[in-house]
């Protein structure tokens, strides 16, 4: 049995300062906590709803934004046994050239406290059950192409680092995304191929659509293949929220939990 608690997720609709995302796996074997939104929202919610934090096996990082990295600095990484992320994640990143809106923690600093798993390839968890699946290849022409702001050489920011979790179950794969600014389309298929599974079972996650076009191609992408459970959950527009709900996805609040 696989089950995943949103340990935080946006309210109604997306909001930038209220944009941060985090989600507890549990596979059986593993307990992984995939990205840790802003402030100490998951500390806060994880102690109201009675979740313990602690024996975390893998802290899987999906990029380096800060919603999706600050509650690194609120974390007790004495119950983290590792990192695991992309080799840029902890770049620097800025938004109109001076908002830092990358990591407020420091690689080497999380180096100090435990062990950082850096990988551009596809990692294997739990047996060659769970992978994270290092950078994506952007394939699809209609994603994937739009820089959020700059590196700290003043280089456009691509978010190479934007990556995903894939876990195998008996009912296809569950794919786990952060923000997809790699592109989710391209994620699936990057997912199937290194998974050597073409069934798809749950895509949870935030999608990173706010252009309609955008939209349009990604749900009639989706349209193609049969997923049995959509849950469309961050970084998106009311429209393409409203034209995933069309065929089936469900947007999933805070402390909610899904079950495979």
């Amino acid at each position: 049995m696989v089950r995943i608690t949103v340990l935080h997720n946006e309210l109604e609709k997306f909001d930038n300062d209220l944009s941060g995302v985090s989600l507890l796996i549990e596979t059986g074997k593993l307990k992984i906590l995939f990205d840790v939104s802003f402030k100490d929202d998951i500390i806060i919610n994880s102690k109201k709803a009675g979740i313990s934090l602690d024996d975390i096996d893998y802290l899987v990082l999906s990029h380096g934004h800060i919603d999706h990295t600050e509650g690194l600095k609120h974390l007790d990484f004495s119950g983290i046994k590792s990192i695991v992320c992309h080799p840029k994640c902890f770049e620097k990143k800025y938004y109109q050239g001076k908002i830092d809106i990358g990591s407020p923690v420091a690689l080497e600093e999380i180096r100090n406290k435990t062990k950082v798993i850096l990988s551009s390839e596809p990692y294997w968890f739990e047996n060659n059950r769970v992978v994270f699946l290092g950078e994506i290849p952007r394939i699809n022409d209609f994603e994937g192409k739009h820089a959020v702001g700059n590196l700290e050489n003043g280089d456009r920011d691509f978010v190479i680092d934007d990556s995903a979790l894939a876990i195998k179950s008996e009912k296809g794969l569950i794919i786990i995304s952060g923000c997809s600014h790699s592109g989710i389309c391209n994620i699936i298929d990057y997912a199937k191929k290194t998974c050597n599974e073409e069934k798809i079972y749950s895509v949870i996650g935030g999608f990173h659509l706010f252009n309609k076009e955008h939209a349009d191609k990604t749900i009639e992408f989706f349209g193609k293949l049969s997923i049995e459970k959509l849950y469309p959950m961050h970084c998106l527009n009311e429209y393409a929220f409203s034209e995933f709900k069309k065929i089936g996805g469900i947007r999933l609040k805070t402390l909610e939990e899904i079950r495979v």
